[in-house]
């Protein structure tokens, strides 16, 4: 397996494969009650100001070039003010419907992938979302909370206009080419927030900068195949095991070795959801004995085994 350090085995995660991207074009008054439960979402600002409101309590401003990630589980409220009624209520499977129940979708069609209330509307914002839960990693989407923003003066990036661009357009293969610039803008959004203090809060971002932790689990990271024990691994970072195993559960919250199981399920969860895997072959990717290993320690950590695991992922995608 590649060397990666945590950072970059996060970003390794989006894989979009059909994912749902819209151009929105909006005249006032109108507000979205967002309740689609779409594993991520990036919400990008091309023009005009949004104010989006999430039933956890935060909120936001979003201008041109401004970016907004939201993921389930987790509702929100897009609107031109925070005090406009939802005018529109979007449901899972992005089923658009009115107050009053019906369907908005052919309605309020005006383009290709572009869809709103006006065509000239001064607010146009494009929405990118993640519709399978193969598609985003559960060690990125755990590691996210559930909204996040990053305003344009703190980043900066060709890639929002170049998506608005590639959205209106109906070419051969276009999906593949959307799918892979939302990877990209995504990517580029959680390289900026990462940087920001909210993200140095983050259990792992601390443990990260730890002398003793950052060593051991960088060494778990880049190796998770290896016969790692607490003795080896504190032989490795220059501790005794007493020492490593308290320091490492006051900063990640969990014991060395079960942060590993956890890392070596996490790892199996993505690689299962390719075509080419195995149990067997997986299995000794990520550091198990055998196929059975890995099934019985899926099955009791996750509650499903490996083949069911793959099967729910296919068929929510």
């Amino acid at each position: 397996m590649k060397e990666i350090d945590e950072f970059s085995g996060l970003l390794e995660g989006p894989r979009a494969r059909g994912a749902f991207t819209l151009r929105g074009l909006l005249a006032s008054p109108w507000s979205l009650r967002i309740e689609a439960d779409s594993p991520l979402t990036v919400i990008a600002m091309v023009k005009g100001e949004t104010h989006i409101a999430h039933d956890n309590g935060e909120a936001v401003w979003l201008g041109p070039g401004d970016v907004a990630i939201t993921r389930a589980p987790g509702h929100y409220t897009v609107a031109d003010h925070p005090d406009t009624k939802p005018t529109i209520y979007v449901y899972p499977g992005q089923d658009c419907r009115a107050p009053d129940g019906r369907s908005l979708y052919d309605e309020m069609m005006l383009g290709v992938r572009t869809w709103g209330n006006e065509p000239e509307a001064s607010t146009l914002m494009l929405v990118g979302s993640y519709e399978s839960m193969a598609d985003v990693s559960d060690r990125l989407r755990s590691s996210l909370p559930q909204f996040l923003w990053v305003k344009n003066e703190k980043w900066e990036s060709p890639l929002i206009q170049l998506l608005s661009d590639e959205m209106a357009r109906d070419a051969p293969g276009q999906a593949a080419v959307l799918d892979r610039l939302l990877d990209m803008l995504l990517i580029a959004i959680l390289r900026t927030w990462f940087n920001r203090k909210e993200a140095k809060d983050l259990p792992w971002y601390q443990a990260k900068g730890d002398r003793v932790v950052g060593r051991a689990l960088k060494m778990m990271h880049q190796n998770p195949a290896h016969p790692w024990t607490l003795a080896g691994l504190s032989a490795k970072v220059g501790v005794s095991r007493a020492a490593l195993a308290r320091r490492f559960h006051d900063i990640v919250g969990e014991p060395p070795m079960a942060f590993l199981t956890q890392w070596r399920l996490a790892l199996a969860a993505d690689l299962l959801c390719e075509p080419e895997e195995t149990v067997g072959t997986v299995a000794e990717r990520v550091g198990y004995s055998s196929p059975y290993a890995l099934s019985s320690a899926f099955k009791r950590v996750r509650g499903v085994s490996p083949q069911e695991h793959r099967s729910n992922v296919l068929a929510a995608g």
